[in-house]
């Protein structure tokens, strides 16, 4: 069976772990929720890192059942911490290699040659001493160097939360080429939404050390009963191909089942999935369709959900074609005053699109 199944339970002074889950053994799995929430813990749980009670299965191998318990060192995963903590008296070459020799070679999955390019460390490979590198360069070789022990499963804490904004924006492009060439699953924690947007196919949601949600990302965020489609930064992710450049004004067209969003120009082949995120407040919402309007992106939509937000909002979720939705946060006025129950098509106006 390909799959992660996990369920663990672990006292630690007050905090109470009591947590379990089911993710596909591929893709970006999402461990997300508030500091405190856990997400760690459950991580080194997996890792071996924490003697847990509970069980682990991996691809139909026990990790950890009742009865056995896989040491750390025997578990064949890589383990990316917050902190790149690279050997100081290697080069950037013997950090990335370290794992890798000491891999038989007819276990070896991954190529120094392939994580060199993935991850762009062409020019780094030469360097004698890592202490020289940034922060997000240093983040980059220990991601090499998990990769290079030919995991069966990749776990990454929180690995951009150590970074300026800068070494955030420069390492994001490499995660999200690892997303598309990597076929080991990644567990991957976070408390930033954004990050989890842009990475994630599975998200895993915790609380007060238990997973409250499970699922995959599009439809999750989605859900008006969790606190993600309450956070200032909620909303939805669409995945659609490059279909159309307008040369003149800088625009492309992305295509989805359903629709289509005109974005700035995309530097990319007709027919690449990309993925863009739609804020909730972003998204307004016409009974008719809108004359004269210089909104770029008016889609069909019906309504499947209100919520109300506090004395004064509401939250809306719309469903776009059938696989894809869109959330809009309005005034309880709006609500009332345009009569929107659910069931009610719409025209769901998109004021603004993020390229992730």
């Amino acid at each position: 069976m390909s799959d992660i199944r996990a369920q663990f339970a672990l006292q630690r002074d007050s905090f109470f772990l009591d947590a379990g889950f089911e993710a596909p053994a591929s893709g970006v799995t999402a461990l997300f929720g508030p500091s405190g929430s856990g997400k760690t813990t459950l991580l080194r749980c997996i890792a071996g890192l924490e003697r847990a009670a509970g069980s682990l299965h991996v691809n139909g191998e026990t990790w950890q059942d009742d009865t056995d318990f896989m040491p750390v060192h025997k578990r064949p995963l890589g383990y990316v911490f917050q902190e790149a903590s690279l050997f100081p008296h290697l080069s950037v070459r013997a950090n990335l290699e370290y794992g890798y020799k000491r891999i038989a070679p007819a276990a070896r999955k991954v190529q120094p040659e392939q994580v060199v390019e993935w991850l762009g460390l062409a020019r780094l490979v030469g360097r004698n001493d890592p202490s020289q590198l940034s922060g997000g360069e240093r983040q980059r070789v220990a991601i090499g160097r998990a990769l290079l022990t030919s995991p069966r499963i990749l776990l990454m804490d929180e690995p951009l939360s150590a970074l300026d904004t800068t070494s955030k924006q420069e390492i994001l492009p490499y995660l999200e080429a690892l997303h598309r060439e990597l076929d080991i699953p990644v567990l991957y924690v976070s408390h930033a939404l954004d990050e989890v947007a842009r990475l994630a196919d599975h998200l895993v949601l915790l609380e007060k050390g238990r997973v409250i949600a499970s699922g995959a990302l599009q439809q999750t965020l989605a859900r008006l009963d969790l606190p993600t489609a309450h956070f200032d930064d909620a909303g939805t992710v669409i995945e659609a191909a490059v279909a159309q450049h307008d040369e003149k004004y800088h625009l492309s067209r992305l295509d989805f089942p359903g629709g289509q969003l005109w974005v700035g120009r995309v530097e990319q082949p007709f027919g690449t999935v990309v993925r863009a995120r739609v804020m909730a407040r972003d998204v307004s919402i016409a009974t008719q369709a809108p004359q004269g309007s210089s909104i770029n992106n008016i889609l069909n939509a019906r309504i499947e959900e209100i919520r109300d937000e506090g004395p004064d909002k509401v939250i809306v979720r719309m469903r776009v074609g059938d696989a894809h939705t869109l959330l809009s946060r309005i005034t309880r006025r709006s609500r009332d005053h345009l009569g929107l129950k659910d069931g009610m098509f719409v025209c769901a106006q998109v004021k603004s699109v993020a390229l992730m």
